[in-house]
């Protein structure tokens, strides 16, 4: 994998100020780098400065301090260039329901200065898998066409990065794996992919690497498997062939869940218990164990310990 720089984000600030409420640090020191080629998740709770970090890039909101350089363009000196390498899908639908599909991407292009002969409107209506509704009105179609309608405005200008806000926000399931397939296909043709999300099994499914913000600031840089395999709780299901009787802290950190019949389900820290150790635990009962499933957390467990701390 190479691992040349295609954004680069240093001492970031974005402070609000109004009379009533004073200075609002949206982006207090921000600092990431994200490497061509990968697809790169921002996560956070709400108002944790995801959007707002976009619009800075998007040249829609100015930056109060830092550096920002996309593949090698300054933000302050090139903020044109800065704009014409990236492609950002909104998170509203904002489409203007009397055009076609066709017409929008062309209208798109002219607004970027695209000539006629470097435009590849159908190339990328065939990518987004809109080539039969190319002349519809806008209006016309499904709410998962119109999501791919916006990322195919997003791709007018062949930006080599493009930033996806919650793209799956209030969609059904079918349509985000959908959606996934269509974000993969585009990073396989080499595209950086910048995803905001707070869906973590998005985030978990999709990002070679995650950033979690939390009040402006990152609070995890890392590989999602490392920061998966951070997680300390292990959850873990014995199916038993009568009824176990063990207690909260038998063990440090055994936490009961549920104690059923048949089964029992408890939940403990990896480095504090070892896995035998449970099992010599429940079988001194004279209980037999006929099965066991084990459940390793996911990133919501890192998420929340991290924006706890």
């Amino acid at each position: 994998m190479n691992t040349k720089n295609i954004l680069s984000v240093k001492n970031l600030k974005k402070i609000y100020s109004s009379k009533e409420t004073g200075a609002t640090h949206a982006l207090s020191n921000l600092n990431l780098d994200v490497k061509e080629g990968e697809i790169f998740g921002l996560l956070g709770p709400n108002g944790a400065g995801k959007t707002t970090f976009i619009n800075i890039l998007a040249g829609t909101v100015i930056k109060t301090e830092g550096q920002v350089s996309v593949c090698g363009f300054d933000l302050d000196k090139d903020p044109r260039q800065v704009r014409a390498s990236v492609g950002i899908v909104p998170q509203e639908i904002n489409l203007d329901p009397f055009f076609s599909p066709k017409k929008l991407l062309e209208l798109q292009a002219g607004l970027y200065g695209v000539k006629k002969k470097d435009r590849i409107t159908d190339t990328i209506l065939k990518l987004v898998a809109l080539e039969d509704q190319a002349n519809s009105y806008a209006r016309g179609l499904s709410g998962g066409m119109k999501r791919r309608l916006l990322m195919a405005k997003a791709l007018v200008h062949q930006p080599p990065i493009v930033f996806l806000d919650e793209p799956t926000a209030g969609v059904d399931v079918e349509l985000r794996k959908n959606l996934w397939k269509n974000v993969r296909m585009l990073n396989d043709q080499g595209v950086t992919i910048i995803l905001t999300t707070h869906y973590l099994e998005e985030a978990e499914e999709m990002c070679d690497r995650i950033a979690i913000l939390n009040k402006g600031n990152v609070v995890a840089l890392d590989s999602t498997k490392n920061l998966l395999n951070k997680i300390q709780t292990k959850k873990i299901t014995f199916k038993t062939d009568k009824k176990v009787t063990i207690n909260d802290g038998d063990l440090d950190t055994l936490k009961i869940i549920s104690i059923l019949e048949n089964e029992i389900c408890v939940s403990y820290e990896k480095n504090k218990i070892k896995i035998e150790e449970l099992m010599n635990l429940i079988k001194k009962n004279n209980v037999q164990i006929t099965d066991i499933s084990t459940d390793d957390g996911d990133l919501e467990d890192v998420f929340l310990r991290l924006i706890k701390n």
